[in-house]
């Protein structure tokens, strides 16, 4: 679930741990920002290839029910397909949180997502969005195991940008 704990870090962590908490928040900000720009290869680097995404828990606040998307490559085309030449994204992720042991690590973090018709700003939505997110290690950098993204409030008309 989420990170609570009441330290960022213990004592006696070394400048690798530092790195490895860089390269885990470095996950979900590729993963705004390849959507943000629809950059395929930024977006996928985010993910592990058997990674999934829950969108579920988001989707139930406007009434929608969609699947959990199942694989790096089905998450990127899916996600991509949705938005192109249709939506205009920005996210902001904030209050990272994390939990690391070994290769594998926890986050928790607040993404705001603003999704914007392309041929009409006044059509958008406004998601403020809690994150739990796994992740594993590969080679140098983090990848997303399994994101579960939960809805605590939004603004605007979410159906009309990701169906009802």
């Amino acid at each position: 679930m989420y990170v609570t704990e009441d330290r960022a870090l213990a004592a006696g962590r070394t400048d690798a741990d530092l790195r490895d908490r860089i390269e885990i928040v470095d996950a979900v900000y590729r993963f705004g920002l390849g959507q943000d720009l629809a950059d395929r290869d930024l977006f996928a680097s985010a993910f592990a290839e058997s990674a999934e995404l829950d969108f579920r828990p988001a989707a139930k606040r406007w009434g929608a029910d969609v699947p959990v998307m199942s694989g790096r490559d089905a998450i990127v085309d899916t996600i991509l397909a949705m938005f192109a030449g249709r939506v205009d994204t920005t996210h902001v992720v904030t209050n990272p949180r994390m939990r690391v042991d070994g290769d594998r690590a926890s986050l928790t973090a607040i993404v705001e997502a603003q999704h914007l018709l392309t041929a009409d700003h006044t059509v958008h939505a406004l998601l403020t969005n809690r994150y739990d997110v796994d992740l594993v290690r590969d080679r140098e950098r983090w990848v997303v195991q399994r994101m579960i993204i939960e809805n605590v409030w939004y603004t605007g008309d979410p159906a009309a940008i990701f169906g009802g």
